[in-house]
């Protein structure tokens, strides 16, 4: 269950019956058939400032994006050794992988840093410095959407390789709900990083983090996979992000954002985006031994999507939640309109307890467990109504970014 603290300056929740249609939260990737959003909850704030964004709390720590310069943050993620130049991502086969000796950090540095870029970026919301990693040859890299989404409009990508040699990156799509973004560079024959796959982790796992932090490039930090499936709300200018986090003890820090972090083979299961500070937002937060990436597994869809169609879907169920409901449980306060829910025959003032036989301890956790599986999937729901326990199955809905 996420841990608050109190709220830097922004915007307060207005309570479940609220005029929702103004807000740019992406809680309406999750919550919305019919336009509307709710306000930014108790547990999120506006960030002070866009340099190193405060956006979240969780586990009694202020969690932070991880941009070095403005631009809310920054953050990317994905990989793929020989990969072909057109169809989904593959994840690649042992033999394709790079061998580094048994144990050795240096090995993996050596085999991970090729793939790892810098990435400075300018737009309407500033400038900054963030990481990303090539995933496929033909010049396809994975970052957060709040280290280049701000380049959609306007602005520029200036891409950094290990070699010493720059390019310019275009945004090709992406999904602030996930904060994930794909930038293309004009290059060919690019070494990608080998894909692995967080399905298999467990808590004590070796993991190394490769990135820009501060914008020193090239930077190697390791350390242990301390949790799994942590709850993470986290983002900037305005944008939240819901991510059921790869929690770790390895040295995070602000422009590691979109940065691999890799096993013990030199495969990435995860994308370096957020850090928890106990910094009351004033200022840069430094590493303290909690940092959060996205899972591989999550992001390779969002990915494959972005690549083929510029855009990815977000699953939804089609209810609006009471976000101030402290739990155990997320609790209904709406049901939209033709949506799955409603179909399933879910009702207002719901309490739902479990998904797939997964304790859901508040709103938050239920967005996240969601957002862990794809639209068309269909879920078991354990809902308390009245005296009763119910299981009922919801076929996810999409909602496009």
């Amino acid at each position: 269950m996420t841990t608050q603290l109190p709220e830097l300056p922004g915007p307060q929740p207005s309570g479940p019956q609220a005029d929702w249609s103004g807000s740019s939260s992406p809680y309406s990737s999750y919550s919305t058939y019919s336009g509307y959003t709710p306000d930014e909850p108790n547990n999120s704030a506006r960030p002070p400032s866009r340099r190193g964004r405060a956006a979240a709390l969780v586990a009694g720590a202020c969690v932070m994006t991880l941009g070095a310069g403005t631009l809310g943050g920054a953050i990317g993620y994905l990989a793929a050794r020989d990969s072909l130049a057109t169809g989904p991502l593959q994840v690649a086969a042992a033999s394709s992988l790079s061998a580094p000796a048994s144990g050795s950090i240096a090995a993996v540095a050596a085999a991970v840093q090729p793939s790892v870029v810098q990435l400075d970026v300018s737009g309407d919301a500033g400038s900054g410095t963030g990481s990303g990693f090539v995933i496929r040859d033909d010049g396809y890299i994975v970052t957060n959407n709040h280290v280049a989404g701000s380049a959609k409009s306007s602005g520029s990508i200036k891409v950094s390789f290990a070699d010493g040699t720059t390019a310019d990156g275009t945004l090709v799509g992406a999904n602030p709900g996930y904060d994930i973004a794909v930038v293309k560079v004009d290059r060919a024959n690019l070494e990608a990083i080998a894909l692995g796959s967080s399905a298999g982790l467990v808590v004590g796992d070796s993991v190394i983090a490769v990135g820009s932090p501060l914008g020193l490039q090239g930077t190697v930090t390791t350390g242990i996979v301390s949790a799994l499936n942590r709850p993470v709300t986290a983002g900037g200018e305005g944008e939240m992000a819901f991510i059921n986090a790869i929690q770790t003890d390895a040295a995070i820090n602000p422009g590691n954002s979109g940065g691999p972090l890799v096993d013990s083979t030199g495969a990435v299961i995860g994308v370096n985006s957020a850090i928890a500070s106990m910094s009351s937002g004033l200022g840069q937060p430094g590493s303290i031994g909690l940092g959060f990436a996205i899972p591989f597994d999550t992001v390779k869809r969002i990915v494959d999507e972005i690549i083929s169609s510029g855009s990815s879907n977000t699953p939804v169920i089609g209810v609006k939640l009471e976000m101030a409901f402290t739990g155990p449980g997320a609790k209904v306060a709406e049901i939209t309109g033709d949506g799955p829910a409603e179909m399933a025959g879910l009702a207002t003032g719901d309490l739902i307890t479990k998904l797939n036989g997964q304790l859901i301890a508040d709103a938050t956790s239920l967005i996240v467990t969601i957002r862990s599986n794809a639209p068309g999937d269909q879920v078991m729901l354990t809902v308390v109504r009245g005296d009763k326990t119910l299981n009922i199955p919801v076929t996810l809905d999409a909602l496009k970014s």
